[in-house]
């Protein structure tokens, strides 16, 4: 038995067969939403396959069940990149979400950002994003599906809609391009002034790979950045990832109204 599988098997023992409506990767100072859902907790080590997820502040747990009324599947951490040099480490979660019933991905992510008027504390939705790193989860895959169209891989209903949400909200969130950076170290100013240039207001550490995998396999996808930080160069604090967990709980809680809102549209 493959591991998709036989991690299938093992959500649906303890879930039960129920289709999923939507698939939710939690990014830093979200993780409570996923406690929130009304339903099972599956650590990702008992899944096999599923990713390894060790970053701190993240919550390495399958949470599936129903949150607004719409039965979803929350993943309470992703596997970055720079952990272990693997841009598919999310493939097996996301080809099981798929398997699970859902048809549409939301992603959130904590981003440094570099434009004024995109502080720490906002929100950001992502219009659009730049691979800078060159690196694709679907290299070594051998069927034509690798050649995955990417013009609207942030789809725009899913933004529309999450648009609306932060609207009904009263909460301001603004567009703009994200650039995957690999990480683990942050960018330098002359990177940053290099990113702005190519056309970015923020740029993060993940997100990317698994928009590309989550387009691979016909889910639809959208993503919102909470911004930490002014990236580097663009102000005199002191960036760290123990600033990135204690900062991005200021725009989680907006974050968490929006999506909220968006899944009680969903019923």
């Amino acid at each position: 038995m493959s591991n998709t599988s036989e991690a299938l098997r093992l959500i649906r023992d303890q879930a039960g067969d129920a289709p999923v409506k939507l698939g939710l990767i939690l990014g830093s100072g979200l993780g409570h939403l996923a406690h929130a859902v009304d339903g099972v907790a599956i650590p990702y080590a008992e899944l096999p396959g599923f990713p390894h997820a060790a970053v701190s502040g993240h919550n390495p747990n399958l949470h599936i069940g129903t949150l607004e009324g719409v039965r979803v599947a929350v993943f309470g951490a992703r596997e970055h990149y720079y952990e272990k040099g693997n841009p598919a480490a999310m493939r097996l979660a996301l080809e099981v979400l798929k398997e699970l019933g859902a048809d549409s991905l939301i992603l959130t992510n904590a981003a440094g950002s570099m434009r004024p008027d995109i502080p720490p504390g906002d929100l950001m939705l992502l219009s659009d994003h730049i691979n800078y790193n060159g690196l694709n989860p679907l290299i070594g895959e051998p069927t034509d599906a690798r050649f995955v169209p990417m013009t609207d891989a942030h789809n725009p209903e899913l933004r529309a809609a999450l648009r609306a949400s932060a609207q009904a909200e009263g909460i301001d969130i603004k567009d703009g391009v994200y650039a995957w950076y690999s990480g683990p170290s942050f960018e330098t100013p002359a990177e940053i002034r290099m990113l702005k240039l190519l056309g970015a207001d923020a740029v993060g550490m993940s997100t990317v790979p698994e928009i590309i995998l989550g387009r691979f396999l016909g889910l639809r996808c959208a993503a919102i950045s909470t911004v930490t930080n002014m990236a580097a160069g663009m102000s005199d604090e002191q960036i760290s990832h123990e600033h990135t967990k204690a900062m991005a709980p200021m725009g989680a809680a907006k974050l968490e109204r929006i999506l909220r809102h968006f899944l009680s549209t969903l019923r």
